[in-house]
């Protein structure tokens, strides 16, 4: 799961590389996932690929900071089709402010080449579970209809397409708009969701393309996922967070991809919203308790081979709570296992910059 403290906050040398891609792309179009069954042996599916990069590199977080990106890119020898940030509604550390839609990283990451993921949630800072001013109740009523449709005005200005992963990993009971924390009541999460949503659609923001993104739920104690799916009208691709932990207090032990994804990935694909694509919206591992090398080295194997639904992954390049997720502070062995795999051709690069259709479809099969 994401801490919520990095929830609050020059184009690359790859561009040039990526032109004969980037052209395929632009004559073939972007193709639509199929419903379900298996998988076509004729072809591979293709994955957008990328990174929420912290500000453990520059100082910055990307994108802001597109250094931090391009030093990313150098780890991996790859440019990245997908640049993850976060953003609450408000920052609060003196007197409250309204956060402003991004346009500057907005801009930095689609001339790069990647299609930002901008993970927006309905809370303040400094992080705090029970915050009363932002319970799931008060977008409900309208409290802050004028903030949301200012900000969705600035997005439909903008104009280009974007992932918006809004209010995630609400099945768990860690964030201010999960079930049960914060005052919240059972069916209000899928009420705030619609409501905002509305907002956008009234105002013409159709550039935004809607992420529902719960995270894995291993032990089978969180809220179930069906009461929390707003439809599938409010709804373009599904999504899940889930990292391996590795020996640590509080964890379940070192635990490999499948251990973690698998379960929850069906109960979504299968049963709740077959017919949309499907992301991975952070994951991670840590060092502690097993071969990190090995686990990365599986992870971008078997999610392009056994995750049909599968079109999106990003790894949480950040420091959180004493995990070792950032791949540069790895050992070499966890960075040479990304950077071979990420090689595969079915790992796109970035050139998206002159993307237009929303919502956005996954990319081609090879």
């Amino acid at each position: 799961m994401m801490n919520l403290i990095e929830s609050i906050c020059n184009p690359s040398s790859t561009l040039a590389k990526a032109s004969v891609l980037a052209l395929a792309f632009a004559v073939c179009g972007l193709a639509a996932p199929a419903a379900g069954g298996a998988a076509n042996p004729k072809h591979t599916a293709s994955l957008y690929w990328g990174a929420a990069i912290g500000s453990q590199i520059t100082g910055e977080k990307a994108p802001w900071d597109m250094s931090a990106v391009n030093a990313f890119e150098r780890v991996t020898g790859k440019g990245l089709s997908l640049i993850q940030f976060f953003s609450p509604f408000a920052e609060c550390a003196t007197t409250c402010q309204f956060s402003r839609f991004p346009l500057t990283p907005m801009e930095n990451a689609r001339k790069y080449g990647a299609i930002p993921v901008f993970s927006w949630n309905s809370s303040s800072s400094p992080p705090e579970r029970n915050q009363s001013a932002f319970s799931l109740s008060r977008i409900i009523d309208g409290s802050y209809d004028a903030y949301i449709r200012e900000f969705a005005e600035k997005a439909k200005s903008w104009g280009h397409p974007f992932f918006l992963r809004f209010d995630w990993e609400m099945n768990g009971n860690w964030f201010p708009w999960s079930q049960g924390a914060n005052g919240n009541k059972p069916g209000e999460f899928v009420a705030a969701w619609r409501h905002v949503h509305d907002i956008f659609t009234s105002v013409g923001a159709t550039n935004a393309t809607w992420v529902w993104c719960p995270n894995v739920d291993i032990s089978g104690d969180l809220t179930k996922l069906r009461t929390l799916y707003p439809g599938n009208r409010y709804v373009d691709w599904t999504c899940l967070d889930g990292f391996n932990w590795g020996e640590r207090r509080g964890s379940p032990g070192w635990l490999r991809f499948n251990q973690i994804y698998r379960s929850t990935y069906q109960r979504i694909v299968q049963r709740i919203a077959p017919r949309k694509p499907f992301m991975i919206g952070e994951v991670a591992s840590a060092e502690r308790g097993g071969s990190k090398a090995n686990w990365i080295k599986e992870m971008l194997r078997v999610v392009r081979t056994s995750y049909r639904k599968a079109r999106a992954l990003i790894w949480l390049d950040v420091n959180d709570r004493g995990a070792n997720w950032p791949l540069e502070s790895s050992a070499p062995s966890a960075r040479d296992a990304f950077r071979n795999g990420i090689q595969n051709p079915a790992f796109v690069p970035n050139v998206f910059s002159g993307l237009a259709q929303s919502p956005i479809r996954p990319p081609a099969r090879r």
